[in-house]
């Protein structure tokens, strides 16, 4: 059973070739997950849409017959209790249109067939990891909003991945929609911490996730010089306009350009979408300044 989970993990995996989701049952065979078989798109939409079917994640072809994996998403972003359901999107090919329109539908993982075990599998992780952390902030985020709600200006320190969490988890709360900005403000937080402070490289990260080291790595700068004792900052800032949230590190900065938007050759990666999907989700306005190490993310205000 995959680490801190108490009951089974539930995927849901669609495919409307046999011999795919046999591989498929194979590769995570012993991995603790519950796994349930759709043969089409329609056969999925059924099992979605029945309120006692609780899926933790969806593995979803894309070309299929009746009814595709695109409109497999269309449908759920119209159904609340399926709108935050993390889907995997797995295809034989996909042109660079094909890619960035899944990725604005919000499909933030692609795999790309033929893949191996261990591809699936970091995929899978990293999906499951990014949705627990999100659900943790966000359950955090409705028991101290009444308390946060006139922040003026306030001004925070962190230095660990833990902080970056539970901090976005609080900051978000002074937003009109903190359950939208939490998400995009975890992101801003993760990457002050891993890429601006500690100098995990895009590339890096990637080879991490996909040996399970990544959470070591961290670990491991936070307590070795010339990373140990960085610390990032989140100054949080309301007008009558807009509500302002600014992150800085003391990093050497990044490429930020090559990250505000949805990369297709980048979407096969286990990693490198959190900037676009902040930017285009979870902020009316975000920007970098400087060499990178500076970021303005902005929530408008009603009048």
């Amino acid at each position: 059973m995959p680490s801190g989970q108490s009951t089974p993990v539930r995927l849901l995996v669609v495919d409307d070739e046999p011999l795919n989701l046999e591989i498929i049952v194979e590769y995570l065979d012993g991995q603790g997950y519950e796994l349930t078989l759709a043969h089409d798109g329609e056969e999925a939409w059924r099992l979605l849409e029945n309120p006692a079917s609780k899926f933790d994640l969806l593995v979803l072809d894309r070309m299929m017959p009746r009814l595709d994996g695109m409109e497999v998403i269309r449908r759920m972003h119209r159904v609340p209790h399926l709108s935050g359901l993390p889907v995997i999107m797995q295809t034989a090919a996909a042109t660079p249109d094909q890619v960035r329109e899944g990725l604005e539908a919000g499909v933030r993982y692609y795999l790309t067939k033929p893949y191996e075990p261990d591809a699936l599998l970091a995929i899978i992780k990293s999906a499951l990891e990014d949705v627990r952390r999100t659900r943790d902030v966000q359950l955090r985020v409705y028991g101290l909003r009444q308390a946060l709600c006139s922040v003026i200006r306030a001004e925070f320190e962190f230095s660990t991945l833990q902080q970056a969490n539970d901090l976005a988890s609080l900051a978000s709360l002074v937003a009109p929609e903190p359950e939208n900005v939490v998400m995009g403000l975890s992101e801003l937080l993760i990457n002050a911490v891993e890429h601006g402070n500690l100098g995990i490289s895009y590339a890096e990260k990637s080879r991490l996730k996909l040996e399970d080291g990544w959470e070591r790595e961290v670990e491991r700068r936070l307590c070795t010089p010339p990373y140990a004792g960085r610390r990032a900052r989140l100054v949080v800032e309301r007008d009558v306009r807009e509500l302002r949230y600014t992150v800085c590190d003391q990093g050497e900065g990044f490429d930020f350009e090559r990250y505000l938007d949805f990369d297709p050759s980048r979407a096969f990666d286990p990693n490198g979408r959190g900037i676009a999907m902040a930017r285009r989700l979870c902020f009316g306005r975000l920007e970098y300044r400087g060499c990178g190490n500076v970021v303005v993310a902005a929530v408008a205000l009603d009048d």
